[in-house]
C-alpha cells in the first residue's frame, strides 16, 4: 500500500558527550524515509534551498526504496538548519541555533503521481501546512502525524484542528503532558483520543511506547542499548515513526494487533539510529538485519510462561 511522508529536510551540526558532527543530512522527512523504505517504497514531499549539498542527496538517493520525486529544490532559498547538544543523560538537549530558511515560505506541491498515496505520515512541521497537505491526498486512508511542544505553544488552534481530521498521532510523553496537562502517559493519550485521533502513541525515550486505540492498551518496551551503543539520538523518534508506518503500509491493515507489531518494529528501526550520527546508521539496513534485531528484542521482552506461586 502506498506510503507518502511529507516534512523537512535539513542540515544538521550536532554535539554530544560521544563526538560531534557538523552539516549533516538531518529533518524529520530524511530520518522517516529512510527508516520507512526497508519495509516499503516510500514517497518523500519535502522542500530545500540551492545550498543543499550534493553529498546529501546522494546520501538520500541510496536508500533504493525512497522516491525522491516530491523533493523540490527551490532556487535562491536556503535549507532548514539546526545545530543542537546533548547533555550527559542524552536525555536532554538544548538548542544552539535554528536557520528556518525555505520553511518560511510556501510548502512544497504534492506531485501529481503522489497524490494517490493510501497511507500517509505528517512528520514534524506546522499544523496548518500538515492539514493542508491533505486536501492533495484524497484516496487517504491511514493518516498519522507528529508534533512538537513549539506548536502545542505556539499554533495550538491549528493543531487542534489538524487532530479531528486524522487517524493518528505520535508525540512524545512531555509533548503529551504540555497539550493535555496530564502526566500519567496513558491518561495524556486517552486525552487525546477525545480531541479526534483514534489511534495515539506517546514515546517515552529509554522507558519504551504506549499505545492507545479504541479501547485498547498497550505498553512496549524500549529496545535495551548500553551507553556503549548509543551516540546520538538526534532522528529516533522519526525513525521510530518510519519503521511504524513502514510496517503498517506493508501488510495494509492497521487493526490493533497489527499497530503493536509496527510499534515494535519501529523501536527496533529506531536503535540503529541511536548507534551513529545522523543518518549513517539506516544506510545499508535492509531486513535480514532488523529481523535480527527484532529476535533479540523479543528474546529481551519476554516474560515466559508464569510459575503458579505455589509450585
Amino acid at each position: 500500500m502506498s506510503l507518502i511522508v511529507t516534512g523537512t529536510i535539513g542540515i544538521d551540526t550536532v554535539h554530544t558527550p560521544t563526538g560531534s558532527a557538523e552539516d549533516v543530512p538531518g529533518g524529520s522527512c530524511a530520518y522517516f524515509a529512510a527508516a520507512a523504505s526497508c519495509y516499503t517504497p516510500t514517497r518523500l514531499v519535502a522542500v530545500v534551498g540551492e545550498d543543499w549539498p550534493e553529498h546529501h542527496r546522494a546520501m538520500l538517493s541510496g536508500f533504493s526504496g525512497i522516491d525522491l520525486a516530491g523533493l523540490e529544490t527551490r532556487s535562491g532559498s536556503k535549507t532548514f538548519r539546526w545545530g543542537g547538544r546533548y547533555l550527559e543523560n542524552l536525555n536532554d538537549r538544548e538548542t544552539l541555533f535554528t536557520d528556518i530558511g525555505v520553511l518560511a515560505e510556501a510548502p512544497p506541491a504534492i506531485p501529481e503521481a503522489f497524490q494517490d498515496s493510501q497511507v500517509v505520515f505528517l512528520a514534524n512541521t506546522h499544523p496548518a501546512v500538515q492539514l493542508g497537505f491533505l486536501d492533495h491526498l484524497p484516496e487517504r486512508r491511514f493518516t498519522v502525524a507528529d508534533t512538537m511542544d513549539l506548536w502545542i505553544n505556539t499554533a495550538k488552534d491549528d493543531l487542534l484542528k489538524l487532530l479531528q481530521a486524522i487517524d493518528g498521532v505520535v508525540i512524545n510523553d512531555s509533548e503529551a503532558l504540555l497539550l493535555t496537562g496530564l502526566r500519567n502517559p496513558i491518561d495524556a493519550a486517552r486525552a487525546i483520543m477525545d480531541l479526534g485521533p483514534g489511534t495515539v502513541v506517546v514515546k517515552k525515550g529509554e522507558h519504551g511506547a504506549v499505545l492507545a486505540s479504541g479501547s485498547d492498551l498497550a505498553v512496549l518496551p524500549a529496545y535495551p542499548a548500553d551507553s556503549q551503543q548509543v551516540v546520538d539520538p538526534t532522528g529516533c523518534g522519526d525513525s521510530f515513526a518510519g519503521g511504524m508506518m513502514g510496517w503498517l503500509a506493508a501488510r495494509g491493515r492497521w487493526d490493533f494487533a497489527e499497530l503493536q507489531t509496527a510499534i515494535a518494529w519501529g523501536t527496533v528501526s529506531a536503535s540503529f539510529t541511536l548507534g551513529s550520527f545522523a543518518l549513517d546508521g539506516l544506510v545499508d539496513l535492509d531486513m535480514s538485519v532488523l529481523e535480527q534485531r527484532m529476535i533479540d528484542y523479543q528474546a529481551a521482552a519476554r516474560v515466559g510462561e508464569l510459575a503458579s506461586i505455589r509450585s
